[in-house]
């Protein structure tokens, strides 16, 4: 997958195009992900016999999927492709290969959120 959860998407095609989000959660399954205040939808809720169960109308995130959905590259500030290099680091007396996202617009190296770089 080149989109995982806490990156920056740029959504490129349907209703909500141009808008940028944060991903909360990826489905692989269903190639979809949901993006944080994007393609959102109401659902309307009965009330509960428990006191902490209010009735109403709830508005909630929808799965994007991702062929609609786009990584954002802050330098840029556009919708970029995602390349993958393979880099061999030695630590100690073995060689640890290391998996790197590029852009494929500038050619910056793009963290995975909640990932720390060697």
């Amino acid at each position: 997958m080149h989109i995982c959860k806490g990156d920056t998407i740029i959504v490129i095609s349907g209703e909500e195009k141009g808008r940028t989000g944060k991903v909360l959660f990826v489905f692989p399954e269903k190639r979809a992900v949901i993006v944080e205040k994007i393609n959102m939808i109401k659902r309307h809720t009965r009330r509960r016999s428990q006191a902490q169960m209010q009735g109403g109308i709830i508005e909630k995130e929808a799965p994007l999927p991702m062929s609609k959905v786009a990584l954002y590259d802050p330098k840029a500030r556009k919708a970029t492709r995602v390349r993958t290099r393979v880099r061999l680091e030695k630590e100690g007396t073995r060689t640890v290969k290391i998996k790197e996202r590029i852009s494929a617009r500038t050619g910056e190296v793009i963290e995975k959120p909640g990932h720390r770089g060697a």
